[in-house]
């Protein structure tokens, strides 16, 4: 039984108690919150709905509890309900009902945790969206991995999830970098303002090998040239870089297209139209103080040129044209400014910012080597990169640490622990887990014995090791429904951790396999079953994490 299960039951329970004339409600609720107590003797759940449901059914909420209890005690998968405290409800559960889980989560496999609760929603999460000037830095990283989580955890949820990287070739960020370029083809220093680090030299060097010509050309023509060829040499290195890093997008726009589209002045157009703009100083302003923005928003400067709202404003149109309901974007720590006037364009458009709009803003990465930062990149100089982290501790436990942390908070990811082959790395805990898990199974296969099949008996599972498991084997979907709604999947990393130390505390306590010349009983066959269960869900969430579940360490 899940809580999800026991919720359901509940609910009906209360229904049960309506239709009789035992209890008077306006309504039952949709939900009923299931929860594990902290204390393992209040039972195997517990539930506040009598203090939430007293006043509305006009009793004390010890006695609708009492009501609830004796009703719920005749439910099928129930062993005991007891009334604590101002009104709690404790609930324990027959170990069969418990046990029956664990067949339920090897029939689902890879669909067990997922759910259809944002079904038909069609969301866009940009993420990563770095300009092509360079490497992928730490910050651009994390995102990366935060970001792909995040849409396979709303995929799981039921969403449409479409990925969008939108990178800036417009702009003096271009134009700095095509000068830096230009420089170095020609064996001078990059300017002040522009690129340094190994990697300009070496995108150069491509373009001159692929345009030899371009040393003859006048330097607005050879710039032209770098801009172009540039761009494209560096954006394939993100792009491979992501790739290996098993992150790939559906979609990458470019801003540039925005502009040559005509779908800037089209919105600016749709916002003068709308009697949203107003003329000062020359430039055209947007009126975003009557959408709750600190200030109004140029949008047009007094030489005619659009401002970078221009293009988040056509942006936003684009992706709402595309048939999104909600649009989200994953942003850096520097960013927070950005919110208040993105809300507001969202609002001038006839959107509700609350519904089809989300900004998350994350923070920054530091890594820490023998206790001590680490500041500099072999190839990008004062730049540290999504190649130097992979390179220190690897893919699967780069994106474990860059997902483990809730995004608004600065973290620190010390290399030396993430490189360990030790318990005390949260990764290598995991993983390890797994590939036990896996090697049970393996050992179990070459002595003849087999998880429980059709002549299983979930009551055979009545350890308090095994309810342990079975209880948190049970939270998994809405674990994974959490980490859907409030966008966090760092609670699918912490879910794991402690199901893995669930999962050693069992094996140590419970013999799984027969020793000697034991021969296999039920019971063996019972405690396969749940072993594989277990495998199924370290391997579904760290799939969700996009980390590698081993079969073997």
């Amino acid at each position: 039984m899940t809580p999800e299960q026991l919720s359901q039951t509940i609910r009906d329970t209360l229904a049960e108690l309506v239709r009789s004339g035992d209890l008077t409600l306006p309504a039952v609720p949709e939900r009923v919150k299931v929860e594990r107590p902290k204390v393992k003797e209040h039972g195997d759940y517990a539930t506040n709905v009598a203090l939430q449901l007293a006043k509305q059914a006009g009793l004390p909420p010890r006695e609708l509890a009492q009501r609830l209890a004796d009703r719920l005690a005749d439910a099928d998968g129930v062993k005991a309900a007891e009334v604590a405290g101002p009104g709690f409800l404790n609930v324990r559960v027959e170990a069969a009902a418990q046990g029956e889980l664990a067949r339920e989560i090897v029939r689902a496999g890879t669909a067990y945790g997922t759910s259809r609760s944002l079904s038909g929603e069609r969301v866009n999460l940009e993420f990563v969206s770095a300009n092509p000037t360079g490497p992928l830095t730490l910050a651009s990283t994390r995102w990366a991995a935060v970001g792909d989580a995040q849409a396979r955890v709303l995929a799981a949820a039921g969403a449409d999830v479409t990925r969008e990287y939108y990178f800036n070739d417009h702009g003096a960020q271009i134009d700095r970098f095509s000068r830096s370029l230009l420089a170095r083809s020609r064996g001078e220093d990059v300017p002040e303002d522009g690129y340094p680090g190994a990697y300009i030299e070496e995108i150069a060097q491509q373009v001159v090998g692929a345009r030899p010509d371009v040393k003859g050309l006048p330097d607005d023509d050879a710039q032209e040239v770098f801009r172009a060829e540039g761009v494209g040499l560096m954006f394939d290195e993100i792009k491979r870089s992501l790739h290996d890093f098993g992150v790939d997008f559906d979609v990458y726009f470019s801003e540039r297209d925005l502009h040559d589209s005509g779908e800037v002045d089209e919105a600016v157009e749709r916002l003068r139209g709308g009697g949203l703009t107003y003329e000062s100083e020359g430039a055209l302003w947007l009126r975003s103080t009557e959408y709750d923005d600190d200030r109004d928003r140029v949008l047009v400067r007094r030489d005619g040129r659009p401002t970078y709202i221009c293009a988040d404003a056509a942006y936003y149109l684009d992706k709402r044209g595309r048939g999104f309901d909600r649009v989200v974007i994953l942003l850096g720590a520097d960013h927070h400014g950005y919110i208040n006037r993105y809300r507001a364009l969202a609002a001038a458009f006839g959107d509700d910012p609350d519904r089809n709009l989300e900004m998350i803003i994350g923070q920054m990465v530091n890594l820490l080597r023998e206790g001590r930062p680490v500041r500099m990149s072999k190839r990008a100089g004062d730049v540290l990169t999504m190649e130097d982290l992979v390179e220190a501790i690897g893919i699967d436990a780069a994106r474990y640490a860059l997902t483990r942390y809730s995004m608004d908070s600065t973290i620190e990811i010390d290399l030396d622990l993430w490189a360990k082959q030790a318990n005390d790395n949260p990764v290598f805990y995991v993983q390890y887990a797994h590939a036990r898990l896996a090697s049970i199974l393996r050992n179990a296969a070459d002595l003849g014995v087999a998880p429980a099949g059709d002549e299983f008996d979930p009551g055979l599972l009545s350890h308090e090791r095994e309810g342990d498991l079975l209880r948190a084997l049970g939270e998994y979907p809405r674990v994974v429904q959490q980490a859907a709604d409030l966008r966090e999947p760092h609670r699918i990393a912490r879910y794991l951790e402690d199901t893995a130390a669930t999962f050693h505390k069992f094996y140590d306590e419970c013999r799984v396999l027969p020793r000697g010349d034991e021969e296999p009983t039920p019971l063996h066959a019972a405690r396969l079953l749940l072993v594989e269960a277990t495998r199924v869900v370290v391997a579904n969430g760290l799939g969700l994490l996009g980390v590698h579940a081993p079969e073997r360490m």
